[in-house]
C-alpha cells in the first residue's frame, strides 16, 4: 500500500474505500474513509478478524 492512494476493503460482507494518508508503522496506515469523512487506523477494519471475503484492491481515482 501507498500513502495517497485510495482502496476498497471488503471483509465479512463490508465495504470500505479510503484513501491513506500516513504509514504509522511496517503493518498500519492512517487512513480516511472516502463515504464518513472519518479518520482511524486502518487495523481497526479488521480488529476482529478476517473473513473468508477478506480483499483489497487499490481503485484508480
Amino acid at each position: 500500500m501507498r500513502v495517497g492512494r485510495q482502496y476498497k476493503i471488503v471483509n465479512y460482507g463490508d465495504v470500505f474505500i479510503f484513501e491513506t494518508l500516513k504509514m504509522i508503522n511496517d503493518d498500519d496506515f492512517l487512513i480516511k474513509d472516502l463515504t464518513t469523512l472519518e479518520t482511524y487506523k486502518m487495523s481497526e477494519l479488521y480488529e476482529y478478524g478476517k473473513g473468508k471475503d477478506f480483499m483489497i484492491e487499490e481503485i484508480d481515482e
